[in-house]
């Protein structure tokens, strides 16, 4: 059970729009729970977006983070002022708090990739087959099944002509430690009845764990 958090507020400005500050954020609070880790890579914080909404367009996750921990020493040590110091002037944090007893439900906050992105598919059937970029996404892929009874259905095809979708799902830009590459984290939202789990990822995301929504 999560019993206590510490909620973060945004404060973009016209020149730092909450976009660029939500990157430069999230990448301090997912350095500091890389070090709050276990040996299988578990961390019993997670996060959730009191503000987040999601349309049949867009989705957008407001301008607050909150931080939950089952106790309150974990949220001490991890010091998210510390991890915040340098953008000390664009978020404002409250003290550590016990969650309230009355709330509106939970909430599981997971990453989710959604393989729209033609380019990023190609890169990766590249990268699988040894060939370059260009060849992947022009050239023709044979797929590796049985065909369906269905006479429309396509064996073949080129990524090239795919239909680009729109992903509605909010997401957060960032770089990654390994590689330094910049990549989209896309965050969605589920509700649920019961809560559940304990432990997160090391962008404060899962699966399976809730957090309390209030």
């Amino acid at each position: 059970m999560l019993n206590f958090y510490q909620e973060l507020k945004l404060l973009p400005e016209e020149e730092i729009p909450i976009h660029f500050l939500w990157s430069k954020v999230y990448q301090q609070i997912h350095l500091g729970l890389v070090e709050m880790q276990d040996d299988q890579g578990r961390v019993p914080m997670g996060v959730a977006f009191p503000e987040y909404v999601q349309g049949d367009k867009y989705g957008v996750l407001g301008g607050k983070l909150r931080l939950f921990a089952e106790h309150e020493a974990t949220l001490s040590q991890f010091n998210a002022s510390h991890w915040l110091a340098r953008l000390s002037d664009y978020v404002h944090c409250t003290s550590i708090r016990p969650v309230p007893e009355k709330l509106s439900g939970y909430a599981i906050y997971q990453r989710e990739q959604p393989k729209t992105n033609k380019v990023r598919l190609a890169r990766r059937y590249a990268k699988r087959h040894g060939m370059d970029l260009a060849t992947a996404l022009s050239g023709e892929i044979s797929l590796t099944v049985e065909p369906p009874s269905n006479k429309d259905y396509k064996t073949q095809f080129r990524y090239c002509d795919m239909p680009q979708k729109t992903v509605t799902t909010p997401f957060i830009r960032l770089q990654s430690l390994s590689g330094g590459q910049t990549f989209c984290l896309w965050i969605k939202k589920t509700m649920v009845a019961e809560p559940s789990g304990a432990t997160f990822s090391r962008y404060g995301l899962s699966t399976v764990s809730t957090v309390p929504e209030f």
